[in-house]
């Protein structure tokens, strides 16, 4: 009984370790600088990409009609769209005001004005965008609005937003800041460890042939094939290492010695994808979950006072590592 009791202590422990809010204001401020750029990317397709049968690149009513088989409660933007109509809106107004919405909660959340509103408002605004285009989203979206999703969760405001500055707030509690950060690091092991999985049982990633389609797949083709062709065998060891770095991020993420080696793997792999494939949106959710799952307060092996040049300033030793 003792040692059971041992046990449920230190899961309790593990769960609700003390943390500052830093990893906090990574996320918040990653997640606004998100939505701003995804916003702006989308600027001049908006409407072509959302708009009725007959008006848009693919019909909205068809993506969405393909998210309620999963669920006819998934947010839309025919809601909206619905709703517009009732009071006189036209649907090119609609959209146009989603659109302005969403932008609108980017910049919110990038200087932490009304930072709880924003956040939720921001999540339901891109499910809806997210759902209605279905046939059109890839990873970035689901990343996004599962990343949406814990921000709108967490103990918000952080100290650095304008929130703090106009109302006076107290403090969060440390192991309540602990808890939504854990939460979000046991989320990306399992991505991870699932997704290496998966590259592992079959030989595309290590022959190098997954590769090689994924990379002269238009719009991915930023690199020439002839280049490819030149270095073909270095194809079969990057897909190697990309496995093994999925598969052994739910281990080595966690040990102290190899968490910023595993840790500069991950961003270097995500960042090799925005550049490589244009994938930028993708590269940048990924690279802010990371940065906020592991990266604030890590121990960096060479620097004398065992933390990053900044995490030493503001974080007690305690707290140096996740």
């Amino acid at each position: 009984m003792t040692l059971l009791r041992r046990r449920w202590q230190e899961f309790l422990e593990f769960l609700f370790r003390p943390e500052t809010d830093m990893w906090l204001v990574v996320f918040r401020v990653g997640l606004g600088l998100q939505v701003v750029v995804y916003t702006l990317f989308l600027r001049s397709d908006w409407h072509y990409l959302f708009a009725a049968t007959g008006k848009g690149l693919v019909s909205r009513e068809l993506g969405e009609a393909i998210a309620s088989f999963d669920s006819p409660l998934i947010p839309k933007l025919g809601w909206l769209v619905f709703l517009g109509r009732h009071i006189g809106l036209a649907e090119e107004t609609v959209l146009s005001v989603a659109w302005a919405c969403l932008l609108c909660m980017g910049c919110c959340l990038l200087l932490g004005v009304f930072c709880r509103p924003a956040a939720i408002i921001a999540w339901f605004l891109h499910l809806c965008a997210a759902e209605s285009g279905e046939l059109l989203a890839y990873g970035a979206d689901n990343f996004m609005t599962t990343a949406l999703f814990y921000l709108m969760l967490s103990p918000l405001p952080d100290r650095y937003c304008v929130d703090c500055r106009l109302v006076k707030t107290k403090p969060r509690d440390p192991r309540l800041l602990g808890f939504w950060r854990r939460v979000l690091q046991v989320h990306l092991c399992f991505v991870y460890f699932f997704g290496g999985l998966a590259k592992s049982l079959g030989s595309g990633w290590w022959n190098g042939s997954n590769l090689w389609r994924s990379l002269i797949r238009p719009p991915f083709d930023l690199i020439s094939p002839d280049i490819l062709v030149r270095f073909k065998y270095a194809l079969p060891i990057l897909g190697i290492s990309i496995c093994l770095i999925e598969l052994g991020y739910p281990v080595f993420i966690w040990i102290k010695k190899t968490r910023f080696f595993w840790l500069v793997c991950i961003l270097a792999m995500h960042a090799g994808i925005g550049l490589i494939m244009g994938m930028y949106l993708f590269a940048l959710v990924m690279i802010v979950l990371n940065l906020a799952a592991f990266g604030v307060g890590i121990r960096v092996p060479w620097h004398p006072a065992g933390g990053t040049r900044h995490s030493a300033h503001f974080l007690p030793k305690q707290q140096l590592s996740p």
